[in-house]
């Protein structure tokens, strides 16, 4: 709330440096904003009594939205990749898939690597587990298993991130 929208009959205020000007009414607390030719802004609404501050508001908008930006650069978006397998598939096919999965380690994502059963491949169920144990065994040098190889309906999956 800035300005006329600051209601409560006392407020404590802060002065544009910073310093502390003690409880008053919004009234006079406006008209010292005004003679600054700054506004009055209610910065702890929920206080007893609420803290107001005298600032250029729009200035102030500015660097909230500043620092907001600022701290969404920092931070770091992790996105959850896809690897698909199969039963059957052959050593350098694999290779090729583990030096992709490491491309995607080494910019911070996660992968899922999911191997799909189709027709007669769900007999054999334990060649795929051994699929996927032989995908991390290449990668154990960079990574960590986060879930555990796990089958869901047709498709064995597990969930692999980069060691801290």
């Amino acid at each position: 709330m800035i300005n006329e929208q600051i209601r409560d009959k006392e407020i404590r205020l802060i002065g544009e440096h910073g310093e502390q000007l003690g409880i008053m009414s919004s009234k006079d607390a406006m008209k010292l904003a005004r003679e600054a030719e700054l506004d009055l802004v209610k910065i702890a609404p929920t206080a007893k009594p609420p803290v107001c501050k005298i600032i250029d508001y729009s200035k102030y908008r500015y660097e909230q939205a500043k620092k907001a930006k600022e701290a969404k650069k920092r931070q770091k978006v992790s996105e959850l990749k896809e690897i698909r397998l199969s039963p059957n598939i052959d050593s350098n096919d694999l290779n090729t898939k583990v030096n992709q999965a490491r491309k995607f380690l080494d910019k911070g994502d996660k992968i899922k690597v999911s191997l799909r059963f189709r027709g007669r491949e769900m007999a054999h169920i334990s060649n795929g587990r051994e699929n996927l144990d032989e995908f991390f065994d290449k990668l154990s040098d960079v990574a960590v298993v986060e879930k555990q190889p796990k089958l869901e309906g047709r498709s064995m999956s597990m969930v692999i991130s980069a060691k801290k």
